[in-house]
């Protein structure tokens, strides 16, 4: 029976890129593996058909031959050079782990795998609103996986070094045969590393890391907030088998304040007022981060007005400019009053009857009234 075109196996045009046959034959080579489909003859076959494509067409001399000549070009049998079947099965080994390396944890033995990196961490900070706004610079305690000093990270006892794998042979693969087929993974002694050690340091066991509390300085830039990362790079768990460290993340949250709160660059305050200074006006003082201010009340002021403080605020740490700072005006009822201060306030409430005083006041009952005598109709 004829030969099927190779490229109609894998589905990809003559001009494909070498990454689009890859992917094609991936993606053929993943539906129809043996080890998905026992005792499907049929996927078996389809398998193997687009196993023996990809060999020549990933190839660039074979690919060339095939172009020019077709079947005969890759045929061992014809004369005209190294077909699907003349690599052998090693061959195949080779094609299946650069397809499936990922897979099974190797990159189908071309270069061992290297010391890992250490894995980052992350440090809560909290911060007084004062803190956050200026910056600072502050100490902090971190719990971490640091290098050995003793072995310099190698694992190895001082004056010793680590030595070739017996089971790889200093490859960081194995090969493994699943019946017609060869996987390489990574190897299980050395884990990928092509190394082992024989002797190993005293004072971290062979692992290149301690446990240990690191000592850092934290320079918290002016502006931050609730929210912010501070990265400091090197500063996480040192890595595996003298690997480069991770990174440490303070993560900054700003406790609550006992005046402000901060929206942005913008801060808010409450500032309660008497009766007298609502009514007839006058200037109290106000506190802001940079100390107090006067604030003028004008006369007739209502519960609840807002008053901007402009520059007061804060300088985000991502620029912008100043923001201001409001403040909210709230009227505080008198408390504790005696009877002479009663009866004042009474005759004050007498003189004030007629609603031109409190307009506000006066609307609002009639509005009431409307409404109740809409029921009455």
């Amino acid at each position: 029976m004829a030969k099927r075109d190779y490229y109609e196996i894998l589905g990809v045009a003559k001009n494909s890129s070498p990454e689009e046959i890859k992917k094609a034959y991936r993606r053929i080579a993943m539906k129809n593996h043996p080890d998905r489909n026992p005792d499907n003859k049929e996927a078996e076959d389809v398998f193997k058909e687009a196993t023996e494509a990809y060999e020549v067409l990933s190839d660039k001399e074979k690919k060339a031959a095939y172009d020019q000549y077709g079947h005969a070009g890759v045929d061992p049998n014809a004369g005209f050079g190294g077909g699907p079947g003349g690599a052998g099965f090693g061959g195949f080994s080779d094609i299946f782990g650069d397809v499936f390396g990922d897979i099974f944890g190797g990159a189908g033995g071309r270069g061992r795998g290297g010391p890992r990196r250490g894995s980052d961490l992350r440090y809560d900070l909290d911060l007084d609103l004062e803190d956050a706004v200026r910056g600072k610079t502050i100490q902090i305690k971190v719990p971490t996986l640091a290098a050995c000093k003793v072995c310099d990270g190698s694992g190895a006892k001082k004056g010793s070094s680590p030595v070739t794998c017996p089971t790889c042979g200093g490859h960081g693969q194995v090969r493994m045969s699943q019946g017609f087929i060869a996987v390489q993974q990574t190897c299980p002694k050395c884990r990928g590393r092509g190394q082992v050690i024989q002797d190993p340091c005293g004072s971290c066991h062979g692992q290149g890391r301690i446990q240990e509390t690191k000592t850092l300085s934290v320079k918290v830039p002016a502006g931050v907030d609730t929210g912010d990362r501070i990265r400091l790079s090197g500063e996480g768990e040192a890595g595996p088998e003298g690997g480069p460290a991770g990174d440490l993340y303070v993560q900054v949250r700003v406790r609550e304040h006992a005046l402000f709160q901060r929206e942005g660059r913008d801060l808010y305050c409450e500032v309660p007022i008497s009766i007298v200074d609502a009514t007839l006006g006058g200037e109290i003082e106000v506190p802001t981060l940079d100390g107090r201010v006067k604030l003028k009340i004008p006369a007739e002021t209502q519960t609840g007005r807002l008053f901007r403080l402009r520059g007061k605020g804060v300088t985000s740490v991502r620029g912008g400019g100043q923001g201001d700072l409001l403040c909210r005006v709230i009227l505080e009822t008198p408390v504790n009053l005696n009877n002479d201060q009663k009866e004042l306030l009474q005759q004050l409430q007498e003189s004030l009857e007629g609603g031109k005083h409190s307009p506000r006041r006066t609307s609002w009952f009639e509005g009431v009234k409307k409404f109740f005598d809409g029921f009455a109709l």
